[in-house]
Protein backbone atom coordinates (compact mmCIF):
# COMPACT_ATOMS: atom_id res chain seq x y z
CA UNK A 1 0.00 0.00 0.00
CA UNK A 2 1.64 3.08 -1.32
CA UNK A 3 0.11 6.38 0.28
CA UNK A 4 1.31 10.05 -0.14
CA UNK A 5 1.41 11.02 3.92
CA UNK A 6 1.71 14.60 4.34
CA UNK A 7 0.14 15.56 7.69
CA UNK A 8 0.88 12.53 10.57
CA UNK A 9 -0.20 12.46 14.16
CA UNK A 10 1.58 9.61 16.36
CA UNK A 11 -0.94 9.62 19.82
CA UNK A 12 -0.27 6.77 21.76
CA UNK A 13 -2.24 5.64 24.48
CA UNK A 14 -1.61 2.29 26.51
CA UNK A 15 -4.09 -0.42 25.63
CA UNK A 16 -5.90 1.71 22.60
CA UNK A 17 -2.81 2.79 20.12
CA UNK A 18 -3.80 5.65 17.91
CA UNK A 19 -2.35 6.75 15.04
CA UNK A 20 -4.22 10.06 13.70
CA UNK A 21 -3.19 10.48 9.85
CA UNK A 22 -4.02 13.24 7.50
CA UNK A 23 -3.57 13.10 3.78
CA UNK A 24 -3.68 14.70 0.80
CA UNK A 25 -5.87 13.31 -1.41
CA UNK A 26 -8.17 13.72 -4.21
CA UNK A 27 -11.97 13.22 -3.49
CA UNK A 28 -15.39 14.00 -4.99
CA UNK A 29 -17.63 16.50 -2.73
CA UNK A 30 -20.88 15.65 -3.99
CA UNK A 31 -23.10 14.05 -1.75
CA UNK A 32 -25.88 12.10 -3.45
CA UNK A 33 -29.04 9.81 -1.85
CA UNK A 34 -28.18 6.53 -0.48
CA UNK A 35 -29.81 3.83 -2.55
CA UNK A 36 -29.64 -0.12 -1.50
CA UNK A 37 -29.09 -2.44 -3.38
CA UNK A 38 -31.90 -4.73 -1.64
CA UNK A 39 -35.10 -4.39 -1.58
CA UNK A 40 -35.88 -5.74 1.26
CA UNK A 41 -34.15 -3.00 3.33
CA UNK A 42 -34.77 0.16 2.84
CA UNK A 43 -32.20 3.79 2.71
CA UNK A 44 -30.95 5.36 5.43
CA UNK A 45 -31.09 9.26 5.64
CA UNK A 46 -28.32 11.21 6.18
CA UNK A 47 -29.65 14.48 7.52
CA UNK A 48 -28.35 14.27 10.91
CA UNK A 49 -24.76 13.87 9.63
CA UNK A 50 -22.52 16.92 10.49
CA UNK A 51 -20.89 18.00 7.15
CA UNK A 52 -16.81 18.56 7.65
CA UNK A 53 -15.54 21.39 7.37
CA UNK A 54 -13.74 21.18 4.13
CA UNK A 55 -16.70 20.43 2.61
CA UNK A 56 -18.72 23.44 3.41
CA UNK A 57 -19.27 26.62 1.49
CA UNK A 58 -16.69 29.07 2.02
CA UNK A 59 -19.24 31.55 3.04
CA UNK A 60 -17.43 33.41 5.77
CA UNK A 61 -14.30 35.70 5.01
CA UNK A 62 -11.67 37.41 7.72
CA UNK A 63 -8.66 39.74 7.34
CA UNK A 64 -5.45 38.37 7.07
CA UNK A 65 -5.18 40.05 10.44
CA UNK A 66 -8.01 38.40 12.41
CA UNK A 67 -6.39 35.34 11.27
CA UNK A 68 -3.10 35.66 12.55
CA UNK A 69 -4.44 36.93 15.75
CA UNK A 70 -6.39 33.76 15.71
CA UNK A 71 -3.45 31.83 15.30
CA UNK A 72 -1.54 33.42 17.65
CA UNK A 73 -4.58 32.91 20.11
CA UNK A 74 -4.35 29.35 19.75
CA UNK A 75 -0.77 28.69 19.99
CA UNK A 76 -0.85 30.61 23.59
CA UNK A 77 -3.67 28.55 24.20
CA UNK A 78 -1.22 25.36 23.60
CA UNK A 79 1.85 27.03 25.50
CA UNK A 80 -0.52 27.52 28.38
CA UNK A 81 -1.05 23.70 28.83
CA UNK A 82 2.75 22.95 27.94
CA UNK A 83 3.21 19.03 28.00
CA UNK A 84 0.19 18.76 30.60
CA UNK A 85 -2.04 16.36 28.37
CA UNK A 86 1.04 14.12 27.66
CA UNK A 87 2.00 13.83 31.09
CA UNK A 88 -1.33 13.12 32.34
CA UNK A 89 -2.62 10.88 30.15
CA UNK A 90 0.10 10.21 27.22
CA UNK A 91 -2.22 12.97 25.32
CA UNK A 92 -1.38 15.26 22.48
CA UNK A 93 1.99 17.38 23.00
CA UNK A 94 2.38 21.14 22.28
CA UNK A 95 4.09 20.07 18.58
CA UNK A 96 1.07 17.74 17.96
CA UNK A 97 -1.17 20.68 18.81
CA UNK A 98 0.55 23.06 17.10
CA UNK A 99 0.17 21.02 13.28
CA UNK A 100 -3.53 20.52 14.38
CA UNK A 101 -3.90 24.37 14.19
CA UNK A 102 -2.34 24.23 10.68
CA UNK A 103 -4.54 21.42 9.54
CA UNK A 104 -7.52 23.23 10.50
CA UNK A 105 -6.49 25.98 8.57
CA UNK A 106 -6.10 24.11 5.69
CA UNK A 107 -9.52 22.62 5.86
CA UNK A 108 -10.91 26.12 6.83
CA UNK A 109 -9.23 28.57 4.54
CA UNK A 110 -10.71 27.93 0.68
CA UNK A 111 -7.58 29.68 -0.66
CA UNK A 112 -4.81 26.98 0.04
CA UNK A 113 -2.34 29.53 -1.64
CA UNK A 114 -3.20 32.10 0.99
CA UNK A 115 -1.50 29.97 3.60
CA UNK A 116 1.49 30.45 3.57
CA UNK A 117 0.99 33.67 4.83
CA UNK A 118 -0.83 31.75 7.77
CA UNK A 119 1.76 29.44 9.13
CA UNK A 120 5.05 29.01 9.41
CA UNK A 121 7.12 26.59 7.18
CA UNK A 122 9.31 25.20 10.37
CA UNK A 123 6.95 23.09 12.77
CA UNK A 124 9.80 23.01 15.19
CA UNK A 125 9.32 26.81 15.94
CA UNK A 126 6.49 26.91 17.33
CA UNK A 127 6.25 30.31 18.23
CA UNK A 128 6.33 32.04 15.09
CA UNK A 129 2.97 34.18 14.14
CA UNK A 130 3.91 35.81 11.02
CA UNK A 131 6.38 34.78 8.73
CA UNK A 132 8.34 37.45 7.36
CA UNK A 133 6.90 36.95 3.75
CA UNK A 134 3.56 39.00 5.65
CA UNK A 135 5.82 42.03 6.34
CA UNK A 136 7.42 42.28 3.06
CA UNK A 137 4.10 41.91 2.01
CA UNK A 138 2.32 44.93 3.68
CA UNK A 139 5.17 47.15 2.60
CA UNK A 140 4.00 46.68 -1.07
CA UNK A 141 2.22 49.40 -2.20
CA UNK A 142 1.19 48.06 -5.15
CA UNK A 143 -0.45 44.87 -3.66
CA UNK A 144 -4.46 44.92 -3.76
CA UNK A 145 -6.46 45.19 -0.46
CA UNK A 146 -8.45 41.98 -1.38
CA UNK A 147 -5.06 40.03 -1.11
CA UNK A 148 -5.57 40.41 2.71
CA UNK A 149 -9.67 39.17 2.95
CA UNK A 150 -9.42 35.02 2.79
CA UNK A 151 -12.72 33.33 2.23
CA UNK A 152 -13.50 30.75 4.88
CA UNK A 153 -15.95 27.68 5.50
CA UNK A 154 -16.17 28.63 9.20
CA UNK A 155 -16.42 32.24 10.60
CA UNK A 156 -14.11 33.26 13.52
CA UNK A 157 -16.77 32.97 16.14
CA UNK A 158 -16.68 29.22 15.12
CA UNK A 159 -13.31 28.89 14.39
CA UNK A 160 -12.50 30.37 18.37
CA UNK A 161 -14.89 28.07 19.79
CA UNK A 162 -13.91 24.95 18.50
CA UNK A 163 -10.23 25.54 19.19
CA UNK A 164 -11.13 26.17 22.98
CA UNK A 165 -13.29 22.79 22.85
CA UNK A 166 -10.17 21.27 21.64
CA UNK A 167 -7.86 22.66 24.76
CA UNK A 168 -10.24 22.66 27.23
CA UNK A 169 -11.99 19.58 26.53
CA UNK A 170 -9.69 17.68 25.01
CA UNK A 171 -12.24 17.37 21.99
CA UNK A 172 -10.86 14.54 19.67
CA UNK A 173 -9.40 16.69 16.66
CA UNK A 174 -11.28 14.77 14.00
CA UNK A 175 -14.33 15.74 15.74
CA UNK A 176 -13.33 19.64 15.40
CA UNK A 177 -13.14 19.01 11.94
CA UNK A 178 -15.29 16.26 11.21
CA UNK A 179 -13.34 14.32 8.87
CA UNK A 180 -10.55 11.26 9.22
CA UNK A 181 -8.31 10.06 6.17
CA UNK A 182 -8.03 6.92 6.57
CA UNK A 183 -6.22 4.35 3.54
CA UNK A 184 -6.81 6.98 0.70
CA UNK A 185 -10.30 8.24 2.00
CA UNK A 186 -11.60 10.78 3.85
CA UNK A 187 -14.13 9.88 6.08
CA UNK A 188 -16.73 12.07 7.64
CA UNK A 189 -16.72 11.41 11.34
CA UNK A 190 -18.79 12.86 14.45
CA UNK A 191 -19.57 12.72 18.27
CA UNK A 192 -21.14 9.15 18.56
CA UNK A 193 -18.96 7.29 16.28
CA UNK A 194 -15.89 5.73 16.57
CA UNK A 195 -12.59 7.26 15.07
CA UNK A 196 -11.10 4.78 12.08
CA UNK A 197 -7.93 3.77 13.45
CA UNK A 198 -4.62 3.55 10.73
CA UNK A 199 -3.93 -0.14 12.28
CA UNK A 200 -7.40 -1.64 11.08
CA UNK A 201 -6.50 -0.71 7.35
CA UNK A 202 -4.58 -4.17 7.49
CA UNK A 203 -7.91 -5.47 7.26
CA UNK A 204 -8.54 -4.35 3.76
CA UNK A 205 -4.92 -5.84 2.88
CA UNK A 206 -5.80 -8.92 4.06
CA UNK A 207 -8.99 -9.11 2.28
CA UNK A 208 -7.31 -7.97 -1.05
CA UNK A 209 -4.53 -10.84 -0.48
CA UNK A 210 -7.37 -13.33 0.55
CA UNK A 211 -9.39 -12.41 -3.02
CA UNK A 212 -6.34 -12.17 -5.07
CA UNK A 213 -5.86 -15.75 -4.83
CA UNK A 214 -9.75 -16.61 -4.35
CA UNK A 215 -12.08 -14.51 -7.29
CA UNK A 216 -15.31 -16.34 -6.53
CA UNK A 217 -15.02 -14.55 -2.92
CA UNK A 218 -14.38 -11.27 -4.65
CA UNK A 219 -17.62 -11.48 -6.22
CA UNK A 220 -19.69 -12.71 -3.06
CA UNK A 221 -20.99 -10.61 -0.57
CA UNK A 222 -19.45 -9.02 2.95
CA UNK A 223 -20.41 -8.08 5.89
CA UNK A 224 -18.73 -5.36 8.01
CA UNK A 225 -19.90 -5.78 11.27
CA UNK A 226 -20.15 -2.78 13.77
CA UNK A 227 -19.21 -0.36 10.72
CA UNK A 228 -19.44 2.73 11.89
CA UNK A 229 -18.25 5.27 9.16
CA UNK A 230 -17.80 2.85 6.86
CA UNK A 231 -14.24 2.69 6.89
CA UNK A 232 -13.72 -0.64 6.12
CA UNK A 233 -17.04 -1.55 4.41
CA UNK A 234 -15.92 1.11 1.57
CA UNK A 235 -12.03 -0.15 1.66
CA UNK A 236 -13.14 -3.58 0.49
CA UNK A 237 -16.28 -2.78 -1.56
CA UNK A 238 -13.55 -0.90 -3.49
CA UNK A 239 -11.58 -4.02 -4.30
CA UNK A 240 -14.05 -6.31 -4.94
CA UNK A 241 -15.52 -7.53 -8.29
CA UNK A 242 -18.27 -6.75 -10.37
CA UNK A 243 -20.44 -8.61 -8.80
CA UNK A 244 -19.11 -8.57 -5.15
CA UNK A 245 -20.91 -6.71 -2.30
CA UNK A 246 -20.96 -5.75 1.28
CA UNK A 247 -23.72 -5.43 3.89
CA UNK A 248 -22.38 -2.75 6.42
CA UNK A 249 -24.08 -3.09 10.03
CA UNK A 250 -24.30 -0.79 13.02
CA UNK A 251 -26.41 -0.77 16.19
CA UNK A 252 -26.17 3.11 16.41
CA UNK A 253 -27.95 4.92 14.59
CA UNK A 254 -25.83 7.57 14.23
CA UNK A 255 -22.96 5.81 13.01
CA UNK A 256 -25.55 4.03 10.42
CA UNK A 257 -26.50 7.69 8.49
CA UNK A 258 -22.64 8.92 8.93
CA UNK A 259 -21.48 5.49 7.58
CA UNK A 260 -24.52 6.21 4.72
CA UNK A 261 -23.32 9.43 3.87
CA UNK A 262 -19.38 8.42 3.45
CA UNK A 263 -20.83 5.63 1.25
CA UNK A 264 -22.93 8.27 -0.86
CA UNK A 265 -20.31 10.33 -1.10
CA UNK A 266 -17.88 7.77 -2.80
CA UNK A 267 -20.54 6.53 -5.16
CA UNK A 268 -20.58 3.47 -3.66
CA UNK A 269 -24.47 3.01 -3.39
CA UNK A 270 -24.84 0.14 -5.27
CA UNK A 271 -22.19 -1.99 -3.72
CA UNK A 272 -22.36 -1.38 -0.28
CA UNK A 273 -25.88 -1.60 1.86
CA UNK A 274 -25.98 -0.16 5.52
CA UNK A 275 -28.49 -1.54 7.81
CA UNK A 276 -29.07 -0.69 11.50
CA UNK A 277 -29.23 -3.40 13.83
CA UNK A 278 -26.68 -5.51 16.25
CA UNK A 279 -24.13 -7.29 14.88
CA UNK A 280 -25.42 -10.12 12.99
CA UNK A 281 -29.21 -9.81 13.35
CA UNK A 282 -29.72 -7.73 10.46
CA UNK A 283 -28.16 -10.35 8.12
CA UNK A 284 -30.84 -13.41 7.94
CA UNK A 285 -31.53 -12.77 4.61
CA UNK A 286 -27.79 -13.43 3.78
CA UNK A 287 -26.93 -16.15 6.78
CA UNK A 288 -24.73 -18.82 5.50
CA UNK A 289 -23.86 -17.37 2.04
CA UNK A 290 -21.40 -14.61 3.14
CA UNK A 291 -18.35 -14.60 1.49
CA UNK A 292 -16.30 -13.25 4.57
CA UNK A 293 -16.96 -10.83 7.85
CA UNK A 294 -14.41 -8.15 9.08
CA UNK A 295 -15.11 -6.62 12.20
CA UNK A 296 -13.20 -3.82 14.73
CA UNK A 297 -15.59 -4.33 17.99
CA UNK A 298 -15.36 -3.12 21.01
CA UNK A 299 -12.28 -5.05 23.15
CA UNK A 300 -11.58 -2.82 25.45
CA UNK A 301 -12.38 -4.45 29.66
CA UNK A 302 -14.65 -1.96 31.05
CA UNK A 303 -12.54 -1.34 33.82
CA UNK A 304 -9.91 -0.04 31.88
CA UNK A 305 -11.86 2.67 30.08
CA UNK A 306 -11.55 5.62 33.25
CA UNK A 307 -7.91 5.28 32.50
CA UNK A 308 -7.92 5.84 28.49
CA UNK A 309 -6.44 8.82 26.73
CA UNK A 310 -8.88 11.92 27.50
CA UNK A 311 -9.65 12.20 23.95
CA UNK A 312 -11.16 8.76 23.76
CA UNK A 313 -12.39 7.91 27.29
CA UNK A 314 -14.21 11.05 27.22
CA UNK A 315 -15.40 11.86 23.41
CA UNK A 316 -15.62 8.29 21.59
CA UNK A 317 -18.67 6.47 22.28
CA UNK A 318 -18.45 3.88 24.79
CA UNK A 319 -20.51 1.60 23.06
CA UNK A 320 -17.52 1.02 20.13
CA UNK A 321 -15.03 1.12 23.63
CA UNK A 322 -16.12 -1.14 25.83
CA UNK A 323 -16.06 -5.10 25.49
CA UNK A 324 -17.00 -6.13 28.70
CA UNK A 325 -15.01 -7.02 31.95
CA UNK A 326 -12.34 -9.07 29.80
CA UNK A 327 -12.91 -6.85 26.66
CA UNK A 328 -14.21 -10.21 24.82
CA UNK A 329 -17.61 -10.44 24.74
CA UNK A 330 -18.25 -8.93 21.42
CA UNK A 331 -15.37 -11.01 20.06
CA UNK A 332 -16.96 -14.11 20.96
CA UNK A 333 -20.82 -13.06 19.82
CA UNK A 334 -18.58 -12.41 16.75
CA UNK A 335 -16.85 -16.40 16.58
CA UNK A 336 -20.39 -17.56 17.66
CA UNK A 337 -22.30 -16.29 14.45
CA UNK A 338 -19.61 -16.09 11.79
CA UNK A 339 -19.61 -20.26 11.97
CA UNK A 340 -23.39 -19.73 11.04
CA UNK A 341 -23.32 -16.50 8.67
CA UNK A 342 -20.03 -17.98 6.23
CA UNK A 343 -20.42 -20.12 3.57
CA UNK A 344 -17.88 -22.69 3.17
CA UNK A 345 -14.11 -21.45 2.17
CA UNK A 346 -15.62 -17.91 3.38
CA UNK A 347 -13.26 -15.98 5.03
CA UNK A 348 -12.86 -13.64 8.22
CA UNK A 349 -10.43 -11.42 10.10
CA UNK A 350 -11.38 -9.58 13.68
CA UNK A 351 -9.04 -6.91 15.25
CA UNK A 352 -8.77 -7.31 18.99
CA UNK A 353 -6.60 -5.73 21.83
CA UNK A 354 -3.23 -7.73 20.89
CA UNK A 355 -1.56 -10.57 22.12
CA UNK A 356 -3.48 -12.30 24.86
CA UNK A 357 -7.09 -11.32 23.50
CA UNK A 358 -5.97 -12.50 19.75
CA UNK A 359 -4.68 -16.03 20.76
CA UNK A 360 -7.59 -16.95 23.26
CA UNK A 361 -9.92 -15.93 20.35
CA UNK A 362 -7.81 -18.05 17.90
CA UNK A 363 -8.37 -21.04 20.42
CA UNK A 364 -11.81 -20.25 20.54
CA UNK A 365 -11.98 -20.40 16.45
CA UNK A 366 -9.95 -23.31 16.24
CA UNK A 367 -11.41 -25.41 19.76
CA UNK A 368 -14.35 -24.01 20.52
CA UNK A 369 -17.13 -23.17 17.47
CA UNK A 370 -17.51 -27.00 16.80
CA UNK A 371 -14.19 -26.95 14.66
CA UNK A 372 -16.02 -24.81 11.89
CA UNK A 373 -12.88 -23.23 10.93
CA UNK A 374 -8.91 -23.74 9.43
CA UNK A 375 -6.24 -22.03 9.11
CA UNK A 376 -6.65 -19.76 11.82
CA UNK A 377 -3.62 -17.12 12.23
CA UNK A 378 -2.56 -14.37 14.27
CA UNK A 379 -1.46 -11.52 12.28
CA UNK A 380 0.97 -8.50 13.65
CA UNK A 381 0.07 -4.68 13.21
CA UNK A 382 2.78 -2.65 11.89
CA UNK A 383 3.52 -2.00 15.48
CA UNK A 384 4.41 -5.43 16.15
CA UNK A 385 1.49 -5.99 18.37
CA UNK A 386 -0.23 -9.84 17.55
CA UNK A 387 -3.94 -7.83 17.08
CA UNK A 388 -5.50 -9.76 14.39
CA UNK A 389 -7.14 -13.43 14.03
CA UNK A 390 -7.85 -14.50 10.53
CA UNK A 391 -9.10 -17.97 8.88
CA UNK A 392 -11.43 -19.82 6.46
CA UNK A 393 -14.99 -21.78 7.67
CA UNK A 394 -14.64 -25.14 6.69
Amino acid sequence: MTLSVTRAIHAAISLYPIIFQRRGVSFCSSVKKPSSFSSSVSSVPVSTVRIPLFLREASSTATLADLQAWRKWAQNLVFSVGSKFEDSDNGPGPELLCREIRWLLEDVVEDSSKLSYLVSNQVSDLKQTILEEVSSLSDKRDCHKDCYVIRLRADLDELYCLWNERIAKRRPFQYIVGCEHWRDLVLSVQEGVLIPRPETEMIVDMVEEVISKDKVLGEGIWADLGTGTGALGIGIARILGNGGKVVATDVSEVAVSVASFNVSRYGLQDKIEVRQGSWFDPLEDVKGILSGVVSNPPYIPSKEIAGLQSEVGQHEPILALDGGENGLDDLLHLCEGSALALQSGGFFAFETGGDSQSEFIAHVMINKSNFSFRDVKIVADLAGVRRFVTGFRK
